[in-house]
């Protein structure tokens, strides 16, 4: 795979990379990156380069919106105090010239080189990823365990757990009887954590959100849907 970075006017930087995955050329525009075009193997990157500038408008529009996530989500310094169920994060310079991390004794350690502001892009993406990987591990730890606890303590049956990088919604039930959950619902009160997994539980006996749903999470909360609000107080990924 052979990559090449052109910069544009109003734009900035953007990443094209030759993909034989890529069927047509496509655009990517995630918070804290560069903008990366995705290049089919038999097309040029001036050609690629070429869709890109004529798609100028549509890039400067989606910029806006991610900047605005990006205002809204925390810029990660030495002074964040930042932690998962069982880490802390720590936040270095130093003098290599790479952006690296250690995970050991209950702590993240992120140093970055001297050369790059820990605001830089490439920093708080590489610090995001980190923390995603403490994450996937803790709830691979802990969420399949507390599914089958609270699933024995309240009846419910279910088939496989799955735990993935969802940043749509903190979980879902599939027709096969799996249930799935966000990664980063490890970051919720333990509260919430046992409300959402009883909820995708509650969907193998009543499959959509109807009176029977909702009667069915009362049995175990009272008011289910008082604590259903207290979720949407939160927002996947955006730390």
């Amino acid at each position: 795979m052979s990559s090449k970075q052109i910069q544009i006017a109003d734009v900035g930087y953007i990443q094209f990379i030759k993909s034989r995955r890529a069927k047509n050329i496509s655009i990517t525009i995630k918070p804290f990156k560069d903008v990366r075009v995705s290049v089919p193997m038999q097309v040029s990157f001036a050609e690629a380069e070429c869709v890109v500038k004529n798609k100028i408008d549509w890039i400067k529009k989606h910029q806006t919106k991610i900047k605005s996530a990006e205002q809204k989500r925390t810029v990660f310094n030495e002074s964040t105090n930042f932690c998962t169920k069982k880490h802390n994060l720590l936040i270095r310079k130093t003098d290599s010239e790479k952006i690296t991390a250690r995970i050991s004794d209950g702590e993240i350690k992120v140093f970055y080189p001297g050369h790059l502001e820990v605001e830089h892009k490439s920093v708080q993406f590489f610090i995001r990823k980190v923390i995603e990987e403490v994450l996937r591990k803790e709830a691979k730890q802990f969420l399949p365990v507390r599914v089958n606890e609270l699933a024995a303590k309240y009846n419910f049956n279910y088939n496989k757990v799955f735990i993935k990088n969802i940043k749509s919604r903190w979980g879902s039930y599939s027709k096969k009887g799996n249930v799935n959950f966000s990664l980063h619902l490890m970051v919720l009160p333990e509260e919430l954590i046992d409300y959402v997994i009883l909820h995708e539980l509650a969907h193998t006996v009543e499959h959509n959100h109807s009176k029977n749903f909702w009667a069915v999470l009362d049995k175990i909360y009272g008011n289910a849907k008082t604590v259903d609000r207290k979720l949407k107080d939160y927002r996947i990924g955006m730390w």
